[in-house]
């Protein structure tokens, strides 16, 4: 299993422009909990399942509107990289990097 845990600094590419965000993974065993705080605010990770490299949550939006994300994203060393399924607004890159 790879090395997940850590606060991830993360941008979004989102439809309103570039959202900078942390990312906090606190793994154990096969699942996660979590974080993603940033200038909308903070959201919860629930759901957070760990399969090798690659991670699995949902997150539930309230700012601009109400909304479940679906995520997911590939650990590789220190870059962290997927996507965020917005419902109607579709997907979503994210990339970032854990925070030293």
């Amino acid at each position: 299993m790879a090395a997940v845990d850590g606060d991830w600094d993360v941008t979004v590419k989102s439809p309103m422009g570039d959202q900078k965000s942390v990312l906090t993974i606190n793994s154990d065993g096969g699942s996660f909990t979590g974080k993603m705080a940033g200038s909308l605010g903070s959201m919860d990770i629930t759901g957070g399942s760990v399969d090798g490299n690659t991670l699995s949550w949902k997150m539930d939006m309230t700012v601009p509107m109400p909304m479940t994300l679906d995520c997911t994203a590939t650990v590789d060393g220190d870059t962290i990289t997927g996507e965020v399924k917005a419902g109607a607004f579709g997907s979503m890159p994210v990339s970032g990097t854990r925070k030293a």
